[in-house]
């Protein structure tokens, strides 16, 4: 497929983004990106000169201490890190050292209780290709993860239940799936701010809508290979299920596979193909999240491997919210 280059590349403004990813901080609106450890971002945010070791750069050193320097400029980012091992308190601790107080994490919640059978991948060792004793279980998820969690609750916007794309054999009907998840939300500590997330598009119907309603749980609105364009999830009756929580997290264009955008988009340095409707959305739920005020917090959440470089990417829906 080919890619579509930019004729002139749009400059992120470092003190411009920030400036501006502050005042909407203000206003309940938090703009980030998906992960932050990315050496195609020098120059661009980061400014090599901090991870050089014997003038060469630390590839470690920067992972360890990169956060830092993008909490300089974003008020959020989500972390994936949580979603392959339940958080400790160790690791917690030391990535909200690295952060302002007024810094806030949006975390996956570990696929221990997210996969239903789990797949061929390596890292399931012996477990690959069984079910999963502990999906949807809410007494190891309170325990393994949200127990960690609290002592920096302070400085958590968003915990997020990923589901990725469930076939028939997990379940015949959309509405099954409905049933369990409308029970594991019943389950749940109150006081959190859950999002969930779905990658099966026939599943987005007032059913999954009223349930996530009916337990206080936002639907994290989101682009994926297999997913609506954001814009049409917007336009669905009954998509906005908290009044008081938003979010949304633009991964990858629709109809276009994970590793092809990997391909296309490494070392994720430049835009190579943009997204007029994703860059639409975001810029329309910047903008009412704007309107309704620091009562409600929107998160906003953008991955390199929407358009090739998620920085550039922000610049152009804040620029889009701000015309418009």
């Amino acid at each position: 497929m080919p890619v579509r280059v930019r004729s002139a590349p749009m400059a992120f403004e470092r003190d411009k983004i920030k400036t501006a990813a502050a005042v909407l901080a203000e206003k309940g609106v938090f703009v980030g990106t998906s992960s932050w450890k990315y050496p195609g971002w020098r120059g661009m945010l980061y400014d090599e000169q901090r991870y050089l070791t014997r003038n060469k750069f630390s590839e470690a050193r920067f992972n360890r201490q990169c956060l830092a320097e993008y909490a300089e400029v974003f008020k959020t980012v989500c972390v994936d890190a949580a979603y392959y091992r339940f958080p400790d308190h160790r690791y917690l601790e030391t990535m909200i050292n690295g952060v302002p107080e007024d810094f806030l994490f949006a975390f996956k919640v570990t696929d221990e209780i997210t996969i239903k059978r789990f797949s061929n991948l390596p890292r399931f060792s012996e477990r690959a290709g069984k079910p999963n004793e502990n999906f949807l279980n809410a007494s190891l998820f309170a325990s393994a993860f949200l127990r960690p969690c609290e002592p920096f609750r302070k400085n958590i916007g968003l915990l997020m239940f990923e589901f990725s794309r469930f076939y028939p054999s997990d379940y015949a009907r959309g509405r099954d799936f409905v049933a369990d998840l409308d029970g594991f939300l019943s389950q749940l500590p109150k006081g959190w701010p859950y999002g969930v997330e779905i990658r099966n598009k026939y599943f987005l119907r007032p059913d999954y809508f009223a349930a996530l309603k009916r337990h206080g749980v936002a639907h994290v609105f989101n682009s994926w290979a297999g997913m609506p364009a954001v814009s049409e999830q917007l336009a669905l009756e009954g998509s906005r299920t908290q009044p008081d929580l938003c979010a949304v997290r633009f991964l990858l264009k629709p109809g276009r596979r994970y590793e092809e955008a990997v391909k296309l988009f490494a070392p994720y340095d430049a835009i190579k193909d943009a997204d007029p409707s994703a860059r639409a959305a975001g810029a329309t739920l910047i903008k009412e999240g704007r309107a309704t005020g620091p009562g409600r917090k929107t998160f906003v959440y953008v991955n390199n491997r929407l358009e090739g470089n998620a920085l550039e990417t922000i610049a152009a829906m804040l620029e889009q919210a701000q015309a418009d």
